[in-house]
């Protein structure tokens, strides 16, 4: 199994939060055509330290502290 030590990408509960608005404009009636397509607008960076660690990386402190989450 591939541990990953660095993933940036969509923030997927806002995304699900967004899709709730959009049901609730379906079930009150507006037609799913009309919608607009939205993209995704918040992201978050998980660093796995321990992978980085067992692949002999070293993360920037820098870049630890941007982080949304670091996984010791």
């Amino acid at each position: 199994m591939a541990a990953c030590c660095l993933s940036y990408g969509e923030d997927l509960t806002d995304n699900f939060r967004r899709a709730a608005t959009y049901a609730d404009r379906i079930l009150k009636g507006e037609k799913p055509s009309e919608l607009p397509v939205q993209a995704p607008v918040k992201f978050e960076l998980v660093i796995n330290l321990k992978t980085a660690k067992a692949l002999g990386l070293s993360i920037p402190q820098t870049l630890l502290v941007r982080a949304d989450e670091v996984i010791e």
